[in-house]
């Protein structure tokens, strides 16, 4: 028992000795960390076709992977990230940015939600109007004997 402990023990230490001198520098990445960040800040700046609120470079969809490797590939190829963008433009639209250019094209995405929202708040108004007038017409003062009823009611006729 003790023949195969100490064997163990040798093993181990052979290993634990060998390892550090097998090691080697790790080898440089295809693609450097100037050129990672170049191709986050392009990937950022373009919306995921099939997502839609996601960027392409959070999104996992096939397409978004597809449009990362080519904003990759047109890095490699030295394009600059306006040529890149430019390209994209011109390829799938101005839907595929983030925030699309102010044009004719493009005016229902920056004025629309304002537009929605100041019709929200016009019917609204228009509800509440609607209601204090139906209310209005539809109330009528108490006759004497309403208003008799109530006093008793209330207990208003008693004396204390």
């Amino acid at each position: 028992m003790m023949n195969v402990k100490s064997l163990f023990l040798t093993a181990l230490l052979a290993v634990s000795v060998a390892t550090p001198l097998c090691a080697r520098e790790a080898a440089p990445t295809a693609f450097d960390p100037v050129a990672h960040k170049r191709v986050v800040e392009v990937s950022e700046q373009l919306r995921c076709l099939v997502c839609q609120n996601q960027s392409i470079a959070e999104s996992n969809a096939e397409l978004a992977v597809d449009l990362r490797n080519q904003v990759i590939e047109q890095v490699k190829a030295g394009k600059t990230n306006q040529e890149i963008v430019d390209y994209m433009v011109e390829r799938y639209g101005d839907f595929v940015l983030y925030r699309p250019p102010f044009k004719t094209s493009t005016v229902i995405l920056w004025v629309g939600p304002v537009v929605l929202f100041l019709g929200g708040l016009l019917a609204f108004w228009i509800n509440l109007r609607r209601r204090k007038q139906t209310v209005t017409e539809s109330t009528k003062p108490l006759s004497e004997e309403e208003k008799a009823m109530a006093e008793k009611m209330l207990g208003k006729d008693k004396k204390e």
